[in-house]
C-alpha cells in the first residue's frame, strides 16, 4: 500500500502538462511542457454547472489528513471541479482486518476535513455534494478478498458505508474469474449468491475486472443494473480488461453504466495514451451502449504527475508483479500525459463538445448516468 506521505506527494504538483518520450515514460524525463491550452467559455460554464462523478479513482482518497497542506492538495482536490469518486478501500487484495482499517482510515478524513470531503451513503448525498462545494467519496471494494467467503459480510461492509462491490480482482475468486483467468469459467454459485445478497441490501454490482463468462454471468444474474466502473472497449483495443461489445450491450440492457477509464490499456505498448485515444474508447461505448449508459472511471491519480510520482507510479507497477496482479500492458504509467490535471474532466468537457455531442449528452456522460443508476441500485 502506498503511504500517507507518498500519496499526498501524488496528489500534489504543479498543473503543468507533461508529455513523455516512450522510452522514458518511467524516468520522467520530460520533451515537452505546455501549459493546458484554455477550454471554450462553453465548455467552461457546462462544467460549472454540470453533476461530475468519477467512477474510479487511484488509490484511496483517505490520505491528505495532515492538519497542514503545504502542497494544498485538500484546495486543489475540492477545486478539480469533480463533485463525487469512487474510491477503492482495501486494496486489490485486502483482507477483513485490512479493509476494516481502510474504511477507518477514511473516516478519520471526514472527521478530519468535514468542510472538503463527506461519505456517499445515499441518492441525495449526489446534491448535497454539488450544492455545498464538497467531494463526495463513494466507498468500494475491488476484491471480494475481504468477505472471506461470508456472504453475509456483504451486509455488514453495507453498514459501514461501503455502496460498490466486485466479485474478482484481476484473478479467480470463490466468487468468480478475473479477466487474467482466460474467459471460460464464470459466476461461481456463491458468486450468484452475493449478487442476490447485494441486489437485496442495496450494494452496486461492479464487474470492472471479471472475465467475460463472469461479466456476462454477472449481468444475468442480477434483478438490478450492474456497473462497469473503469474499463475500455476491446473493439478499440483487444485487451483483457477491456470489455466485448456483447458485455457492454447486455449491462445497457439491464440499465448499467460503464466508466471509461485512462489507463494504458487503451492502447498497444509502447505508446502512451492521449486523450484522442481515450475519446475512441468514450465514443465505441456511446455507440453500443447509447449515451444513457456511458460514463468515466479515470483509474488514474487525481491530480498532476510529475517526475516523484512516476517513480512512485513504477514502484507500485514493480510491486504488483512481484505480487502476479499486474495486467498485461503495466509497463507504461496510468496517465494520459495531455490529460494531467486535476481538471482533466473539464478538458474532456471541451473535448466532447468539439467532437459534436450535445451538452445534454455531455452532463450524462460527466456524471448524470453513474448518478441515475447508483440511486436506483442503491433504493430499496
Amino acid at each position: 500500500m502506498i503511504s500517507r506521505r507518498q500519496f499526498t506527494k501524488t496528489l500534489g504538483g504543479a498543473v503543468t502538462l507533461t508529455a513523455i518520450k516512450p522510452d522514458a515514460l518511467w524516468s520522467g524525463e520530460p520533451t515537452a511542457t505546455a501549459t493546458p491550452a484554455p477550454v471554450s467559455p462553453v465548455a467552461a460554464e457546462l462544467y460549472r454547472k454540470v453533476f461530475v462523478l468519477d467512477g474510479n479513482v487511484l488509490g484511496a482518497i483517505g490520505f491528505p489528513i495532515q492538519n497542514h497542506d503545504p502542497a494544498g492538495v485538500t484546495k486543489r482536490i475540492v477545486g478539480s471541479g469533480v463533485n463525487v469518486v469512487k474510491s477503492t478501500l482495501g486494496g486489490p487484495q485486502g483482507n477483513f482486518e485490512e479493509a476494516v482499517a481502510a474504511i477507518a482510515n477514511a473516516e478519520l478524513l471526514m472527521e478530519k476535513q468535514p468542510e472538503a470531503f463527506f461519505k456517499v451513503q445515499r441518492a441525495a448525498d449526489f446534491d448535497r455534494a454539488k450544492n455545498d462545494g464538497k467531494l463526495g467519496v463513494i466507498y468500494s471494494f475491488e476484491s471480494p478478498n475481504m468477505l472471506e467467503e461470508k456472504i453475509d459480510r456483504i451486509e455488514l461492509f453495507r453498514s459501514l458505508g461501503v455502496r460498490v462491490m466486485q466479485l474478482t480482482y484481476n484473478h479467480r475468486t470463490p466468487l468468480g474469474c478475473g479477466c487474467l483467468d482466460g474467459d471460460t469459467d464464470g459466476l461461481t454459485n456463491l458468486g450468484a449468491s452475493a449478487v442476490g445478497r447485494m441486489n437485496e441490501v442495496g450494494v452496486a454490482l461492479d464487474l470492472s475486472h471479471c472475465n467475460t463468462k463472469t461479466t456476462a454471468d454477472g449481468i444475468a444474474a442480477s434483478k438490478k443494473p450492474v456497473l462497469i466502473t473503469h474499463a475500455g472497449c476491446r473493439a478499440v483495443y483487444m485487451h483483457p480488461r477491456n470489455k466485448e461489445d456483447r458485455e457492454l450491450k447486455a449491462l445497457a440492457d439491464k440499465g448499467g453504466v460503464i466508466g471509461i477509464y485512462m489507463l494504458p490499456f487503451l492502447t498497444e505498448p509502447p505508446k502512451q495514451p492521449m486523450l484522442k485515444d481515450f475519446l475512441l474508447h468514450l465514443d465505441h461505448a456511446v455507440k453500443v451502449c447509447g449515451e444513457d449508459h456511458v460514463g468515466i472511471g479515470t483509474d488514474v491519480p487525481f491530480l498532476h504527475v510529475g517526475e516523484e510520482e512516476l517513480a512512485e507510479l513504477k514502484r507500485r507497477t514493480e510491486e504488483r508483479k512481484a505480487a502476479g496482479i499486474a495486467a498485461p500492458g503495466e509497463d507504461r504509467p496510468a496517465y494520459i500525459p495531455d490529460l494531467n490535471t486535476e481538471r482533466k474532466l473539464e478538458l474532456v468537457t471541451d473535448a466532447l463538445l468539439k467532437r459534436g455531442y450535445k451538452s445534454a449528452a455531455v452532463e450524462k456522460i460527466l456524471g448524470g448516468n453513474f448518478k441515475r443508476v447508483l440511486a436506483d441500485i442503491w433504493s430499496a
